[in-house]
C-alpha cells in the first residue's frame, strides 16, 4: 500500500470549508477510483491561529493506482478549484511513502 500525503494553509473559515469540500465531494471522487483505500484530514494548529494547516492522508493499492488518478506527473497535486478557493495556500507536490505495518484505531 502506499500512503500519499499533501499538506495546505487555510484560516480556520477556510478550514471549515475545505472539510465540508473533503467529506461532502472529494472521498466521494475518490472513491470511484480503482485502486483507492481511504483517506484522513487532519487539521494542525490551534483554535484562533490566523492559518491552520491542513493534511491529506490518502491510500492507494499502487502506484499505478496513484498514475491513474494523478496522471503520469503523479508526484504533482491534485487541488480542484473549489479547494483552492478556500485555501491561503497549498503545496504543488505531494509525498508517496511505502505503508510497512498498519493497525486499527
Amino acid at each position: 500500500m502506499i500512503l500519499r500525503t499533501w499538506s495546505a494553509r487555510a484560516t480556520e473559515e477556510g478550514a471549515d470549508a475545505y472539510q465540508r469540500y473533503f467529506e461532502d465531494v472529494l472521498l466521494a471522487e475518490l472513491g470511484r477510483q480503482p485502486g483507492f483505500r481511504g483517506a484522513h484530514l487532519a487539521l494542525g494548529g490551534a483554535a484562533g491561529d490566523p492559518v491552520r494547516e491542513l493534511v491529506v492522508l490518502t491510500f492507494w493499492e499502487s502506484i499505478e493506482a496513484i498514475r491513474s488518478f494523478a496522471g503520469e506527473r503523479f508526484d504533482t497535486a491534485v487541488v480542484e478549484p473549489e479547494a483552492q478557493a478556500v485555501l491561503v495556500d497549498y503545496d504543488r507536490t505531494v509525498v508517496h511513502r511505502e505503508v510497512l505495518a498498519a493497525g486499527g484505531f
